[in-house]
């Protein structure tokens, strides 16, 4: 294991393109949505170690965007919808009040431009596999990659790993950012276990039959977190674990066998690493992704008061359970298309993506979304899988999403007619 490559996560090492004597500079990518906000937050809250130069969002908030805009005074703002850009225009105009506004970027490509602008750090918050192109650009241009997009590792690992140097890139997904802070405590040749800690959803502990109909409100009323729908479907099937089990093993160089899920409802562990000697180490905070995202932009520096720490004063219960398969398939057939590798995940993780609309616009039930998954997976095949390493490509990726979303779509489609017969 100590001769292998280096991880592309890796606490020991520190990749720093920019050194400068003020605040470090920040480009947000996907500014307006959860992990945008709670970011502009901590620059907020702490002015002298960072910097806003530029944002990115989709284009369906742009009164928040122009204040946001305002507030940090940044440089570049930019829109992934062009229509917009009137309105954002306006918007800005009233915000800044006379003064000038920042430049405006806008079409596909906005973000991944201000990816590869002048800065030290990209957090990189857009959800979905249009991150991918944004984490290229990033890598490519030699900033430091604060990674909250787990798309960019799902559907093009190889891409990836291509591209980041040791260090370059920090995980800003709870569990990552806490296995990348317990690895810091030993070697890799020390590791003999992830542990990635899982909340169970809103249905921990019902069986598949009772699963069956459940819905989509059910499946939003996340007991933990507040998070976009699409997260939280994915949280309450459990495919978010599955994707952190196969994110796991590329940003850490561990192998699948070696990586473990273990339900946790109170999400205070946020993940452990079990280690040769037996000890394992668990990171610990009260859920908060504020403490991850400080973890992403501030490494290898801590962020005082970045989150909320634990009152001890006060009793609390921590419950483990092992993970229900039979309820719960994602996480195996996740583990199954990583070992596949290629365009597999990418044709894993865009299957999910529509069944999960599906399901929200009530033409699938609960159960049908890892059923169809499992169906558009087992369709692709090995052979469709052979596109690998330093061979794959963006345009193999995305062909592989656009078939997988029409299969999705066509399955969706006949169990749907098939119910109505």
């Amino acid at each position: 294991m100590s001769d292998s490559p280096a991880p592309l996560a890796d606490p020991h090492l520190v990749f720093d393109p920019v050194v400068t004597d003020g605040p470090r500079d920040i480009v947000i990518l996907g500014s307006t949505g959860s992990i945008g906000t709670q970011a502009i937050d901590l620059v907020r809250r702490n002015p002298g170690r960072f910097r806003v130069t530029a944002l990115s969002a989709a284009g369906g908030r742009v009164g928040l965007l122009a204040e946001q805009a305002r507030q940090l005074r940044v440089r570049t703002v930019a829109v992934a919808r062009e229509d917009v850009v009137p309105a954002l225009r306006e918007a800005l105009e009233g915000q800044y009040g006379g003064e000038p506004i920042p430049e405006i970027l806008a079409g596909p490509d906005a973000a991944t431009e201000l990816a590869a602008s002048a800065c030290h750090t990209v957090l990189n918050g857009i959800t979905g596999s249009i991150g991918l192109a944004p984490t290229l650009a990033a890598l490519e241009a030699g900033r430091t990659l604060a990674l909250a997009n787990k798309e960019s590792l799902i559907v093009g690992g190889p891409l990836v790993k291509a591209l980041a140097k040791p260090g370059q890139i920090i995980p800003v997904d709870s569990e990552h950012a806490a296995l990348f802070q317990a690895l810091a405590s030993g070697t890799r040749a020390d590791v003999r276990k992830l542990v990635v800690t899982a909340s169970g959803g809103p249905f921990r502990g019902r069986t598949k039959a009772e699963l069956a109909d459940v819905t989509p409100d059910d499946a939003l009323a996340h007991p933990t977190w507040a998070m976009g729908p699409v997260i939280t479907v994915n949280s309450a099937t459990l495919v978010n674990k599955g994707l952190e089990v196969i994110e796991a093993h590329l940003l850490y160089d561990i192998p699948f066998e070696r990586i473990e899920v273990v339900v946790h409802p109170q999400s205070y562990v946020h993940s452990m690493v079990e280690f040769t000697d037996g000890s394992t180490l668990a990171q610990a905070t009260p859920p908060d992704m504020r403490g991850p995202i400080a973890i992403g932009i501030g490494w290898p520096e801590r962020v005082p008061d970045a989150a909320p720490a634990f009152d001890w004063t006060k009793a609390s219960s921590w419950e483990f359970f092992p993970l229900d398969n039979d309820a719960f398939p994602s996480v195996g057939l996740a583990r199954h298309v990583g070992k596949l590798a290629g365009t597999a995940p990418a044709v894993f993780n865009a299957a999910n993506e529509e069944c999960v609309d599906a399901f929200l616009n009530g033409a699938l039930p609960f159960n049908g979304i890892m059923e169809t998954v499992t169906k558009v997976v087992a369709e692709h095949g090995d052979p469709g899988m052979g596109v690998s390493g330093t061979s794959l490509t963006v345009a193999d990726v995305l062909e592989a999403e656009t078939w997988a979303r029409a299969r999705a779509r066509e399955l969706t489609a006949k169990a749907t007619a098939e119910a109505r017969a």
